[in-house]
């Protein structure tokens, strides 16, 4: 069976998201009561920093990580893995500030954790869908919130993941699958933020298209080679 709430980590990198940090706790907390949170800022200049240190005093179940700077969405997330590492969770989970991925939907991914080491939460199988998000969006995302289970994390050489913004997640999954980790997707809901702007930029953009590329083009390579008996498995 999946492992309890008490022992699940979400991780929420933040930059700018004052607005959004409360509201998303708040629904994530009804959802999931027993989750902690790790929200990590990266010196947000709108206040978010502080107002996380605020939540976190009144709530036991929030922790805050100060970063001296913006340094992209993937290293914030590994940051976050690092805590948790360090303490006792079983379960880690993605979610972006931003309130694109809904807190209702973890109560589904972690109980998909059953038979699963690494669960994705993707808009593309059945029951997922997508909310006023613009085509730019759309299609460069595939997945967004996870869950991986601890080991996952401990095996997979973190300190070797160089991408950054969406790709960081690709990435993820990408090393999970070439490990053989258990890898399972459930449907959520994606929305369009409401308050704040976006993260996404050019660079984010041409980043995941060059990696992902890569990625595919090695993987097709490998598989000739197997063919051809060129490559030994």
């Amino acid at each position: 069976m999946a492992e309890p709430t008490a022992s699940v980590l979400v991780v929420v990198p933040t930059y700018n998201e004052r607005d959004n940090l409360e509201p998303l706790l708040t629904r994530l907390h009804t959802a999931v009561p027993a989750a902690h949170v790790l929200v990590v800022d990266d010196a947000s200049p709108d206040g978010t920093g502080e107002l996380a240190d605020k939540l976190a005093a009144a709530d036991s179940r929030v922790r805050v990580l100060h970063r001296a700077g913006k340094a992209g969405l993937g290293a914030a997330y590994l940051a976050g893995f690092s805590e948790a590492l360090q303490e006792e969770y079983q379960v880690v989970v993605e979610m972006d500030a931003d309130g694109s991925h809904a807190p209702e939907d973890l109560p589904a991914l972690l109980a998909a954790l059953d038979d699963a080491d690494l669960v994705i939460g993707s808009r593309y199988v059945p029951g997922g869908r997508v909310v006023n998000w613009p085509v730019h969006r759309s299609w460069l995302s595939r997945g967004g919130n996870r869950a991986f289970r601890r080991q996952v994390l401990e095996e997979l050489a973190l300190a070797d993941v160089a991408s950054q913004g969406y790709c960081f997640q690709v990435d993820m999954a990408w090393r999970a699958v070439q490990a053989g980790f258990r890898v399972r997707e459930v449907p959520i809901t994606f929305t369009e933020r409401e308050r704040g702007s976006s993260k996404m930029s050019h660079t984010i953009v041409a980043e995941a298209l060059w990696r992902v590329t890569r990625w595919g083009a090695a993987r097709v390579l490998h598989r000739v080679g197997v063919r051809s008996g060129s490559v030994r498995t």
